[in-house]
């Protein structure tokens, strides 16, 4: 009989990451995926031709050459330079297996154009999403939000962060409608405009690492990895087989055994497989989720940089909710040859948000005229699906499926909280078993 502490089904990015912090923690963890590729809902494509077999897509044309130097991500998010999953990164040392790049720009749409979002003072002061008196007024509140220290009320200016709301603190400095739109959507990621009637300290937090990233490389506050996300979770799996983890991919999961409402085991390929925890995403419990929504990607094939951010060979779009009437933001993420994603001169751009009518594809139409001419559009629309509850009784712990947005923070948040329900314990992020970080800059 083999018994392990922790089983854990599926290799997308968050199953991977918990099964190397459990193995890193010292329990003992079997990794099991019924496809034979790692990456599962997150994965990268790779050579072009299979992309086209998976959409049925006739194709790709001649005039694509070279199908093997495409790794084309179905999830594409960009890491904050500082943010949490780069913390989680060097502090488990998986950096060793990967290569960064920075991304070359951050840009969101207002009055039906593409804007860069001010990377440094000088481009603030020349920058045509505000007017001049816009402009004093949000350094101000950037200073204020640098040195704003919750454990010094002196900084506070008061501001109570528990109880001023965001839309208040906004009003304290006296911001425009346009300053606060690009703010809290561009800068503090906001997905949504309820966060205006939230305390402000998330607000400010979220400021505060964007402005953080942006210090670490200047073009912008984003990282991706050379080669797509499909290097992560395989980074992850690395790491846990480093410390004693077993990996069986290619292997169904007929049953998951359970004994008075709690999981005994896993029956895979005739075997069980016994443990104490489980660890796995919707596709493998589709009895233990719910549907709270659709999301909608496009991922579109382009020769040819995006207008308007200045020949960028990578970048962010965001086009906020209120711009079309939305309630919303829609996405859009540019990578292309310089991270080893396509064929030279070549550019992979894929538009995402939160379904909210029954025409998603009318929905995106706005995103997608700022990208013609396209080569070819892969049009995918997939169950934004949550767990029934949180595991602590079943000790099977679900992930929650990745969301409309282009970054790692609400995947982030999932990763903590299910760490806290499966260990009892906040992740936190002590000091590296060894501080080396290869991050290219060029």
């Amino acid at each position: 009989m083999q018994e392990y502490d922790v089983i854990v089904l599926g290799t997308g990015i968050k199953e991977c990451v918990l099964s190397g912090l459990m193995s890193l923690s010292g329990k003992k963890v079997l990794h099991i995926d019924k496809n034979s590729y790692h990456g599962g809902e997150s994965t990268s494509i790779s050579p072009l031709e299979e992309l086209y077999r998976r959409f049925k897509v006739p194709g790709p044309p001649k005039s694509i050459r070279r199908g093997k130097e495409w790794n084309v991500d179905l999830v594409p998010k960009f890491f904050l330079a500082t943010g949490q999953l780069v913390q989680i990164l060097v502090h488990t040392e998986v950096t060793r297996y990967l290569d960064f790049k920075v991304v070359e720009g951050s840009y969101v749409f207002k009055a039906g154009k593409v804007h860069k979002v001010p990377a440094s003072e000088e481009e603030a002061q020349s920058s045509d999403l505000m007017g001049m008196f816009d402009k004093r007024r949000f350094k101000k509140l950037l200073h204020f939000v640098l040195n704003f220290d919750i454990r010094n009320p002196r900084t506070h200016q008061d501001v109570d962060p528990e109880k001023t709301t965001s839309r208040e603190l906004f009003s304290r400095f006296d911001l425009g409608q346009d300053v606060i739109e690009f703010t809290g959507h561009a800068i503090a990621l906001h997905s949504g405009e309820s966060y205006l009637d939230r305390p402000c300290l998330e607000t400010i937090n979220r400021i505060r690492l964007y402005c953080e990233s942006l210090s670490r490389h200047h073009l912008s506050p984003y990282l991706y990895p050379l080669y797509g996300l499909g290097e992560l979770p395989q980074g992850f799996a690395r790491l846990s087989a480093e410390y004693g983890g077993t990996f069986l991919l290619n292997k169904p999961v007929d049953e998951i055994v359970m004994d008075n409402g709690k999981v005994k085991a896993v029956k895979s390929d005739g075997k069980i497989f016994h443990c104490k925890q489980l660890i796995c995403d919707p596709s493998y419990v589709p009895n233990r989720v719910r549907k709270v929504g659709r999301v909608i990607r496009v991922i579109c094939l382009l020769n040819h940089p995006v207008k308007n951010t200045h020949e960028a060979s990578s970048c962010q779009i965001i086009i906020p909710q209120t711009q079309l009437s939305r309630k919303s933001d829609i996405y859009i993420c540019v990578v292309s040859y310089s991270h080893s994603l396509a064929s030279d001169g070549m550019y992979i751009a894929t538009v995402s948000t939160t379904v909210e009518t029954n025409n998603p594809e009318k929905e995106v139409e706005p995103a997608l005229e700022l990208l013609e001419p396209i080569m070819q559009k892969f049009v995918s629309i997939t169950n934004l699906l949550v767990p029934n509850e949180d595991g602590r009784k079943s000790q099977i712990f679900v992930s929650r499926s990745y969301d409309a947005t282009n970054h790692f923070d609400s995947e982030c948040e999932d990763i903590k909280d299910m760490y806290r329900r499966i260990t009892g314990t906040e992740l936190c992020f002590g000091r590296p078993r060894n501080l080396s970080h290869n991050s290219d800059d060029d």
